[in-house]
């Protein structure tokens, strides 16, 4: 029944770009892969960087008020729709996402370039701006999970150990059994509650199935969440603004306020009515409090 329901729903999708979308995505070719983006608008370069289950359509809510400001630029990370890489990196994690926007970028010839992400997107904005500082004149940050950053602080370790058993190993493991469903339900519930994998809209559960794949590859790594340096990210000088959502989970709370605490240049939002997926979940209020921080940096 479930892939019925699917595979109706991509119709839907497809439908639905063919309508909205003048152009399908553009491919480019960086680190030996492909990468699909589209582009809307005109000015300085806007790169928005999706989360896990997402891809370069995720930015629905956002590419047209963007737009009317910025050159907006939405891609799909290397192992998301509808990107065909082989998984060839057993790390997979953040970091080599970080290192692919970079490519990205130069191919693109950007020169600096302001970075939206969301959860695994704003990790690679994060970790790409520590590593190139010089690239990124501004970051909006929405729940990165920098999960390592919480576990020397008071009680931190309970919450990163408790994440890892009752979300992503649980899901990792329905990976490793083939079950990519359950797996995809198991981390959906964790992120925004029981019963929300179930919940959601034919259209959109078609776009977290497509983008399972993405999920396996980092839940399997060798490294899902590595560390990032606090004595650099200290000594960052880039406007940063740190998104979280009324309802976010416990360690993404915690890990937004640690990188408040952490960037020099840092300051924090909440969106109300809102999940891990506040840009999706409450878009004015997203895209309000973003074009805010960008016009006023």
């Amino acid at each position: 029944m479930l892939r019925a329901v699917l595979g109706s729903a991509l119709l839907l999708i497809a439908a639905a770009q063919a309508c909205g979308q003048s152009a399908p995505p553009i491919e480019v070719r960086v680190n030996g892969i492909e990468l699909h983006y589209i582009e809307q608008g005109q000015g300085e370069p806007v790169i928005l960087m999706h989360g896990g289950i997402g891809d370069y359509s995720s930015w629905g809510p956002q590419m047209g008020p963007f737009s009317g400001h910025y050159r907006v630029i939405s891609y799909s990370r290397r192992y998301s729709y509808p990107n065909m890489n082989p998984v060839v990196v057993p790390n997979d994690s953040a970091l080599v996402d970080a290192d692919d926007l970079a490519a990205l970028i130069r191919k693109l010839k950007l020169g600096r370039v302001r970075l939206v992400g969301t959860s695994a997107g704003a990790f690679a904005a994060l970790a790409l701006a520590i590593e190139h500082p010089q690239m990124v004149r501004s970051l909006v940050l929405a729940e990165p999970p920098v999960h390592q950053w919480v576990r020397d602080l008071p009680g931190g370790e309970a919450v990163f150990q408790d994440f890892l058993t009752t979300i992503s190993n649980p899901a990792a493991g329905a990976f490793k059994n083939a079950d990519t469903e359950r797996a995809m339900r198991l981390f959906v519930d964790g992120m925004s509650g029981p019963g929300s994998f179930d919940r959601l809209a034919p259209e959109r559960a078609a776009v977290v199935m497509r983008n399972a794949p993405a999920m396996k590859a980092l839940l399997l790594s060798s490294d899902p969440f590595p560390n990032l340096s606090k004595d650099r990210a200290r000594r960052l000088k880039i406007p940063t603004l740190v998104v979280t959502s009324e309802h976010a989970i416990k360690i993404h709370r915690l890990v937004d306020e640690e990188i408040v605490r952490v960037l020099p240049l840092a300051e924090a939002v909440t969106i109300p009515n809102a999940g891990h997926s506040s840009a999706r979940d409450n878009p004015a209020a997203f895209n309000a409090a973003v074009l805010n921080f960008l016009r006023a940096h």
